[in-house]
Order: structure tokens, then sequence, then C-alpha cells
């Protein structure tokens, strides 16, 4: 499997601007620059690089989870995730992920156990360069 974005950058660091596409068209020609990366904290100007990696690792976790569960025997009925990633000094430092969950017939242990194992698993945190924390309940 193979997936693709396409990203355009026009100008300098500071003054210039882009924009993002994916190849499934979710994103198309979102735009990105300066601002909306370093000083936007709300987001309401447009999306940045740790946005979407903070997206895709909640995406990826969330599925595991699902496989994982599954493995062990339970169907989730709602997994929420929200991913939260610290950017200092143009390093990615940590992100912190919080689940709440509503599974059937599982036992707290057993669920922080699929849950641990769906974080330290997904193919997203694999990737990543930094501390990884997960803040699970059940709901």
């Amino acid at each position: 499997m193979k997936r693709k974005a396409h990203v355009v950058w026009r100008g300098d660091g500071e003054n210039g601007s882009g924009e993002l596409t994916t190849g499934s068209g979710a994103l198309k020609n979102i735009p990105y620059d300066f601002k909306m990366r370093f000083k936007n904290e709300d987001g309401k100007l447009g999306t940045n690089p740790e946005e979407l990696i903070a997206a895709a690792h909640a995406g990826c976790f969330n599925m595991k989870l699902s496989f994982v569960l599954n493995e062990n025997g339970f169907s989730p009925d709602h997994l929420e995730t929200e991913s939260e990633l610290t950017f200092v000094d143009g390093v990615v430092e940590s992100i912190e992920l919080t689940l709440k969950a509503k599974i059937s017939d599982i036992s707290n242990e057993k669920f922080l156990e699929c849950a641990t194992e769906a974080k330290e698993n997904c193919p997203i945190s694999g990737l990543l360069n930094c501390e990884i924390s997960l803040n699970s309940s059940l709901i």
C-alpha cells in the first residue's frame, strides 16, 4: 500500500505559503504558512504539519486498538481519542493521547493492557521519535 500527498511551497520560510493536498482528496489545497504553524494557536487560519501528525496518530491508534480488542474477544462500541502534540523549538517533544472508550464486558485491567499494546504498536507511534503518553478511561 502506498499513500500520497502533494505539497507546494512558495517563498521563504517566514513569509512564504503553501498548500497541502492528499491523494484521497480529503484535503485539497489546504493552506499553510509560518503564521498558521507558529502563531495561530486556535488553528482557524489553516492547518500545519504538527496538527496533521496529531490527527494521523489518533486515527491510527483508534484503529489499532480496535484490532487489539478484537484479538482479545472484545468489540468496542465507541473509541474517542484526542491527540495533543507538543512542538518546542523546532522539535516534536511529546504526544499525549487521551482515550475515552465504551467497551462491553471488559475489565479495567484488560482495557488498559489492550490500550497500552495499541499505543506501543500502532504504525504511527513507530514513526515518532518522541515521548508518547496515554490517558485511558472507560465510559
